[in-house]
């Protein structure tokens, strides 16, 4: 059996640049892209969004090059951020060398779900589109390119994590430390980890694994957080040609509650496992009195099923009591 101090004979050699993979990793663990915002006739928010596919080789890992497809010439694509209600517009131009499209996790029109032969349909290499829809549901979600065949194009680096704050008037007083335009939540540190992997044979197995892209990173540039206040992991999995992938945190519980065929499962543990496509979040406290303190969620709401218009995004339907 391994220790832990013998994990690092197990890191690459050297170390990458900053802008590898289009953005440096610890900047994208914090940046969140909420649009260019205006208000509406009827008063509520439209989001506009600029979205272009772009071909670039990245580098995964020092001295590896990939030969990416990339949502704003960065991968994963930027963390689109959004509050429920409001109206969003994406504007998406293909620039790169194949068909292409944007599918959003969450709830709207056929027309808008950027699946082949269903409403728009495939952008072709040179066509533009825009995509349209209200933020709904709540929660932390996952946008990826849906063109065939479709684990190639997402691996290969079209995808990106969607994120809409809940809308305290409908969901209580706890929605306001999961919504950034109030005071509550500043007591939170955020932060966004997507689980990729690559494929550098393209044999349909993957060669290097990695969160936010650049294998070990986080190795070599540690998440430096504050001991005495709360963290909010928003957690994408979009590891292709492996079934399931786990997230572990060296000395810290994570007490994880799901919602299976209506019934809940809860369990304390460091490492809890996400399907492959899938998304949620995990809060921890560092500090509390050395209580473990943490929920993996991604609340829907009272009355949705925990699959309503979620492909493949794993949601946890749990009520306003929980967004904490």
């Amino acid at each position: 059996m391994s220790r832990h101090e013998d994990h690092g004979m197990m890191m690459t050699v050297g170390d990458v640049g900053p802008d590898a993979m289009g953005i440096d990793p610890l900047e994208f663990l914090t940046t969140f892209d909420y649009g260019d915002a205006s208000e509406l006739e009827d008063g509520r928010t439209l989001r506009q969004y600029n979205i272009v596919a772009v071909d670039r080789e990245i580098e995964i890992a020092p001295g590896v090059f990939f030969p990416a497809w990339t949502y704003n010439d960065q991968v994963p694509g930027p963390t689109i951020r959004a509050n429920e209600g409001d109206r969003l517009q994406i504007h998406f131009t293909n620039a790169g060398s194949h068909p292409h499209t944007i599918h959003f996790h969450g709830i709207h029109s056929s027309f808008m779900d950027g699946v082949p032969n269903i409403g728009r349909g495939m952008i072709y290499p040179g066509e533009s589109f825009t995509y349209e829809f209200d933020a709904r549901p709540f929660g932390c979600h996952l946008y990826h390119c849906h063109a065939i065949p479709l684990k190639r194009h997402i691996h290969k680096g079209l995808y990106g994590a969607f994120i809409i704050n809940p809308d305290p008037e409908k969901h209580g007083e706890l929605a306001r430390k999961r919504h950034p335009d109030y005071q509550e939540s500043e007591e939170w540190q955020e932060f966004v980890m997507v689980m990729n992997a690559f494929d550098t044979t393209f044999d349909d197995e993957n060669e290097v694994y990695a969160v936010n892209t650049i294998a070990h990173h986080f190795m070599r540039h540690p998440i430096v957080v504050e001991r005495d206040r709360p963290i909010r992991i928003y957690l994408v999995n979009v590891t292709e040609f492996d079934p399931i992938n786990s997230f572990h945190i060296h000395a810290n519980f994570l007490t994880t509650t799901t919602t299976v065929r209506r019934s809940n499962r809860r369990s304390g543990r460091s490492t809890p496992s996400c399907s492959a496509r899938r998304s949620g979040g995990l809060s921890r406290c560092p500090s509390r009195d050395s209580t473990p303190a943490s929920t993996c969620f991604m609340p829907i709401s009272r009355s949705l099923p925990s699959w309503a218009g979620c492909r493949y995004s794993r949601s946890w339907n749990r009520g306003p009591e929980w967004l904490t």
